[in-house]
């Protein structure tokens, strides 16, 4: 009995994670909305010192706790490569297609469009174990289809209602936080969170320093812009990487990603409460459709859950 409980508990500590960093995710966005274009931060110099400066402190905590996987990863050749794939390929390209779009249309809309990587992990799964997509999952495609038509282009198809490259940015961010989703796998079974997370994000930083080092600062810098740095490196990056990983640790990363829709959701409610977007009521019906996702994919859990079981 009290082993049941234990899992229980694990199971809700694992919710609870998976939505704290969806909201922190959303948040941030906005902030990073803010420093973009109120106060001419580019997003490359953002990348740069927030996955440093996260990692660098991860990294720390584990050194300082006597995290015996910090090292212990460098010295099996398959998760070497693997976890310079992660911190390039997923860390950094989740982060920087993810913010791009916001600086070139806003948070909510880069948020909402990046919400279809359920879709896509549904997906993965349904070509990695070669069956046919259930009922509920064509659903859940059709409704981020029509979703993301709502979105760009309030219905009518010959008038874009954001720029094609914030469409296609992302739309690459979906895909990228997909692939961030999966990839860790095999790693946060064998290594500590706070080790796999602190090398993703310092090694996509050392990758994105190349382009722009964090020491080449621009933008108009004032209290407001310190403040918003501060919370998106830490509260936007540093707490929400770990605590979702954590979280797809306990529950997997099918359930983790579904609990993701808190954070279209906070994008949109602090983006049209602090930074005034205006977002139409074909926003919204676009935005809801793409959330609806999470109630499609959720009518065929069981299906997906017994799949991952066997895998």
């Amino acid at each position: 009995m009290q082993k049941i409980k234990k899992v229980k508990n694990n199971q809700k500590k694992g919710f609870v994670m998976a939505l704290v960093a969806a909201t922190l995710w959303g948040v941030s966005g906005t902030c990073g909305q803010f420093l973009f274009q109120q106060r001419g931060v580019s997003v490359e110099w953002l990348m740069s010192a927030r996955m440093l400066g996260a990692g660098s402190i991860l990294l720390g905590v584990a050194l300082a706790k006597k995290d015996r996987h910090v090292w212990a990863i460098w010295r099996n050749k398959a998760d070497r490569m693997r976890i310079l794939i992660f911190g390039i390929l997923g860390m950094l390209t989740v982060q920087y297609t993810y913010f791009a779009a916001i600086k070139h249309s806003n948070a909510a809309t880069a948020t909402i469009l990046q919400f279809m990587a359920p879709v896509l992990i549904a997906l993965y799964f349904a070509v990695r174990h070669g069956r046919r997509l259930s009922l509920p999952e064509y659903g859940a495609i059709g409704l981020a289809l029509a979703g993301t038509f709502f979105l760009v282009t309030h219905g009518n198809i010959r008038d874009l209602n954001i720029s094609p490259l914030a469409f296609i940015l992302g739309i690459s961010s979906a895909v990228s936080l997909a692939f961030y989703t999966l990839l860790p796998g095999s790693l946060i079974s064998k290594y500590s969170a706070l080790s796999v997370i602190g090398w993703g994000l310092f090694i996509g930083g050392v990758a994105i320093s190349i382009v722009h080092p964090p020491w080449k600062i621009d933008g108009v810098w004032d209290p407001y812009t310190i403040a918003n740095s501060i919370f998106v490196i830490i509260f936007g990056t540093l707490i929400p990487f770990y605590t979702y990983l954590k979280a797809v640790q306990i529950i997997g990363g099918q359930k983790a990603s579904l609990l993701t829709s808190a954070e279209p959701l906070s994008a949109t409610i602090v983006a049209v409460a602090w930074l005034g977007v205006s977002f139409h009521a074909m926003d919204w019906v676009g935005a809801l459709l793409i959330i609806g996702t999470v109630l499609m994919l959720s009518a065929g859990k069981k299906v997906t859950e017994k799949i991952q079981s066997e895998g």
